[in-house]
C-alpha cells in the first residue's frame, strides 16, 4: 500500500488557546483525560481532544495508563516514528520485523512504521504501567526506509546536571537514539526541594514542556504558579529565565520537547 504522508512541519493549535508569549503556564485540566475502555486512561496534551492538535509534525504526547494484565493486541501504524517513555511499570513490545522487549521505568523505545508495521504492546504484569507515548509524522526524506525498532535502557542515555535536576537526553545531541523526525526531547528530574532553570528553546525552535510526575513551582518574570502532574508550559527562545522548584516531598520529573517553531 502506498504511504499518505502528512505536511511535515504542520502545526494546529485551537484559535486563541495560544500565542507568541515568550512563556505559557497551562493548568493539566485545561486538556482532555480519556477512559474509553476500563484497563486504559489517557491524558492528551497534544493530540486527540487537546487544544494542542499538532505541534510542528507532532501529532500527539500523552500519558497513558494501561491496568495490569491488559495492553493494545496487534495493530498496524503508517508514516510515523513512535517514541514510548516509561515512567512506571513495564511493558512488552513486539512487532512484525521482529523487534521485541521488556521496557521498564526510564526505558525509551522508538519504532518507524515505514509504510506499514503491525506491533502490539501489553501490561504483562499485575501491576499497572504508565507510559508518555509521542507520535511524530516521519521525515517524507525517510519514505523509502524499511520498518524498523531501537530501544534504549536507561543507563545508556546521556545524563548531565543543571542545577537541583538529573537531565537525561532522550532524543538528538548526544543522543544515541536514532530519529527519522525534526526535534529534540530531554527528561528532567529535579530532587525534591530542589530548583533548576529550563533549558529555553535554541534559534529556531519552540519548546513544549510536560508535567510527568510530582508537584512544585514555576517562576516566570516574577509571577509564580503552582506546578502538578500533566501541566504544560509553552516556552519561546526569547524568554527570561523559567525556574522551577521541586515540592519538599516528592521528586518532580518533566519533559522537554524542542520543535521547529509552532508559536508563529
Amino acid at each position: 500500500m502506498a504511504q499518505q504522508y502528512l505536511p511535515l512541519m504542520e502545526t494546529a493549535i485551537k484559535p486563541g488557546f495560544a500565542n507568541s508569549l515568550p512563556f505559557q503556564y497551562f493548568a493539566a485540566d485545561e486538556f482532555p483525560s480519556v477512559n474509553p475502555v476500563h484497563w486504559l486512561n489517557s491524558h492528551f496534551a497534544v493530540g486527540g481532544w487537546s487544544s494542542l492538535q499538532r505541534l510542528s509534525g507532532m501529532l500527539t504526547a500523552h500519558m497513558t495508563r494501561i491496568a495490569p494484565r491488559n495492553g493494545f493486541t496487534w495493530h498496524p501504524h503508517r508514516g510515523l516514528e513512535i517514541y514510548t517513555w516509561i515512567l512506571e511499570g513495564e511493558v512488552y513490545h513486539e512487532d512484525i520485523t521482529g523487534g521485541k522487549g521488556v521496557l521498564k521505568a526510564g526505558d525509551l523505545q522508538r519504532m518507524f512504521s515505514g509504510n506499514y508495521i503491525e506491533h502490539q504492546e501489553l501490561n504483562l504484569t499485575d501491576t499497572p504501567a504508565r507510559v508518555i507515548q509521542i507520535w511524530y509524522i516521519a521525515d517524507p526524506k525517510h519514505r523509502g526506509l524499511e520498518p524498523h525498532y531501537q530501544q534504549l535502557s536507561n543507563n545508556e542515555l546521556p545524563k548531565r546536571q543543571i542545577g537541583d535536576a538529573t537531565v537525561f537526553s532522550l532524543i538528538g545531541d548526544d543522543s544515541p537514539m536514532t530519529q527519522h523526525m525534526d526535534g529534540r526531547l530531554t527528561a528532567t528530574q529535579v530532587s525534591a526541594s530542589g530548583t533548576t532553570i529550563v533549558e529555553n528553546p535554541r534559534t529556531g525552535e519552540d519548546l513544549f514542556l510536560y508535567v510527568t510526575d510530582g508537584t512544585g513551582q514555576v517562576t516566570y518574570d516574577g509571577d509564580t504558579y503552582a506546578l502538578g502532574q500533566y501541566d504544560v508550559l509553552l516556552v519561546r527562545p526569547e524568554a527570561d529565565n523559567v525556574e522551577i522548584t521541586a515540592s519538599g516531598d516528592d521528586r518532580l520529573d518533566y519533559m522537554s520537547f524542542y520543535l521547529p517553531p509552532f508559536l508563529g
